[in-house]
């Protein structure tokens, strides 16, 4: 049986050094009550830190609280919550572990918000659930002025985070959110300069949050490198966002694809183990920074496999890792894996 060889590897860029190449993508909970994070959250999270990840992302959190997916979402607009996700990040520390935090606003994927917000006044192209707790609303557009104040609380939440003591940012730009809006021609409308240069908003929350970070603290910036809806954007514009924010900033690549509504079979790839490799190695062809790809990519030997071609330097395990806390653990203490060091608990 052939080893697994590359997921056991260390990885570092700037003050971030990783045991191995395994990431945990954000993955929303709803479990938070006025985005308070809670006892779940902390046995969510170092629970996976005992399990030998080797970079676990917080879910998607909220810079306002007409930002969340839920009420039941994650947010860090004040102190208070500020104060409790440090007592996780200590606790991830003291399991070895290295913790980032995903900051975002949902824009007019807000459910159960009484003011949605967005670039321009589109509402999500999906199917309201006649059912559900929450529907889709029509979003107001945000004005000049309110973008400003988004831009600032971008900035005052990587600053929280930063304080918390998390190892890295992730800013959220890709499935539908905020900062996707308004890169996606589709959804951004806007005739002024937030319209022309779709990408300007991106730009400047990454400028943002940089301007509180320090220096050698990586920022990782999570985009759709292609919308999978109806006359979505391509991976050549994909291509696009990728130089953009990465000549803004960003230290480092999370391609993912989709989230802009209903899935159009003409623009959508085939739901298969890996099936978002090919955006990975797209954007990897136009930039020099490190990338995480993520997709179906449970399987460790297929993991492996795609660290080993260079189409990605980090992979993230999402459903592997809520199906099993120790994914990790139990794949790189496989007899069919090397063992370069040990890891201490």
């Amino acid at each position: 049986m052939a080893k697994i060889s590359y997921l056991n590897t260390p990885f570092s860029i700037k003050s971030l050094s990783l045991k191995n190449r395994i990431v945990m993508p954000p993955m929303c909970q709803y479990v938070a009550t006025d985005g308070m994070p809670n006892d779940w959250h902390f046995v969510h999270y170092v629970s996976r830190a005992v399990g030998g990840v080797g970079l676990i992302i917080v879910e998607m959190t909220n810079v306002a609280p007409n930002g969340r997916i839920s009420p039941n979402c994650l947010g860090l607009w004040n102190d208070d919550q500020r104060d409790q996700f440090k007592r996780i990040v200590d606790a991830v520390h003291a399991q070895n572990g290295k913790i980032a935090l995903q900051i975002a606003h949902a824009g007019s994927k807000a459910l159960g918000a009484s003011d949605v917000v967005s670039c321009s006044p589109v509402m999500f192209d999906d199917t309201n659930d006649a059912n559900a707790q929450w529907q889709y609303q029509m979003p107001r557009a945000l004005s000049k002025d309110e973008i400003l104040e988004l831009i600032e609380k971008f900035k005052q939440s990587t600053k929280r985070a930063v304080e918390a003591g998390f190892d890295a940012i992730e800013i959220h730009g890709a499935h539908g959110y905020l900062i996707h809006q308004f890169c996606s021609p589709k959804s951004n409308l806007r005739t002024d300069e937030y319209g022309q240069d779709k990408l300007l908003f991106g730009e400047q929350v990454i400028k943002a949050a940089k301007s509180v970070m320090p220096a050698d603290m990586p920022l990782i910036v999570r985009f759709s490198a292609q919308e999978y809806g109806k006359n979505g954007y391509d991976v050549d514009y994909g291509c696009k966002i990728a130089k953009r924010f990465a000549d803004a900033g960003a230290d480092v690549l999370d391609v993912s694809g989709g989230g802009d509504g209903k899935l159009d079979p003409l623009h959508t790839p085939k739901f298969h183990a890996g099936y978002q490799v090919y955006l990975a190695r797209a954007i990897r062809k136009v930039s020099n920074l490190p990338i995480i790809t993520v997709g179906m990519l449970e399987d460790p030997y297929l993991a492996d496999y795609v660290l080993s071609t260079g189409d990605a330097d980090l992979v993230a395990i999402g459903k592997g890792l809520l199906h099993d806390p120790y994914w990790a653990l139990h794949t790189l203490n496989s007899p069919f894996v090397p063992q370069p060091y040990k890891v201490a608990f």
